[in-house]
């Protein structure tokens, strides 16, 4: 096993290139070795730390895969850590593990985002279940962001008015009805939408609805 509390395997490939792994944080020793150890025998690799203080000074959470977590811990709880994750802008997948669970404490943990919350002791099929679950989920989390950044690249090469006339084409709106919103003639309507559409790289209207839902509102709002 390559798996110390807090430590990780020396990774040489990038971020985009590293397989998925899981991070356990959890203040029982034996129960988080043993859990890598699970995790290890299917070929996952896996990484625990005693605290959620011990896992943010390690700086993996760029890493793909996911979180377990025990709900209570000395210092930052779990549940609390997933505040501070959300706060903080950053996405995880995230299964909580817990000895006292209630229903109150899982609807915050699964309203605030949880892929799982499964209460001690656990089957080992339902957490292997669970994280691969929570891996799946993160890896399309990832190719989304990837789609969007690369929209939000794009978008930003448009001028106001292809902005203006990208907007219309995406809610159905026609080149005349366009025109008239915009006080333009139809031909230059027809104009920008050909520019819209080879700046955003879209050869079909569906595609360019699915590049416009993929960039923030706040970007959008800006003309």
């Amino acid at each position: 096993m390559n798996i110390s509390t807090g430590t990780l395997v020396t990774v040489k490939t990038t971020c985009s290139e590293q397989n998925p792994i899981v991070l356990v944080v959890d203040d029982d020793e034996s129960l988080r070795l043993a859990i890598c150890e699970l995790l290890e025998s299917v070929g996952i690799e896996a990484a625990s730390f005693a605290s959620t203080k011990a896992l943010m000074d390690a700086d993996v959470l760029d890493r793909p895969g996911c979180l377990i977590l025990d709900v209570r811990m000395p210092g930052v709880s779990g549940l609390d850590f997933q505040s501070r994750l959300t706060a903080s802008g950053i996405s995880a997948s995230i299964i909580f593990l817990t000895g006292y669970g209630d229903i109150p404490m899982t609807v915050q943990a699964m309203k605030a985002g949880a892929i799982e919350f499964l209460t001690k002791p656990f089957r080992e099929q339902t957490l292997l279940d669970a994280v691969s679950k929570a891996i799946e989920i993160d890896k399309e989390r990832r190719v989304q962001q990837l789609e969007a950044n690369a929209n939000i690249a794009l978008y930003a090469t448009l001028t106001p008015r292809e902005r203006q006339v990208m907007e219309a084409v995406v809610r159905g709106a026609l080149s005349k009805q366009i025109a008239f919103e915009l006080n333009i003639s139809e031909i230059t309507v027809k104009l920008h939408r050909s520019s819209v559409m080879r700046k955003m790289q879209t050869p079909f209207v569906t595609q360019l609805v699915r590049a416009w839902q993929s960039i923030p509102a706040d970007i959008r709002a800006i003309v």
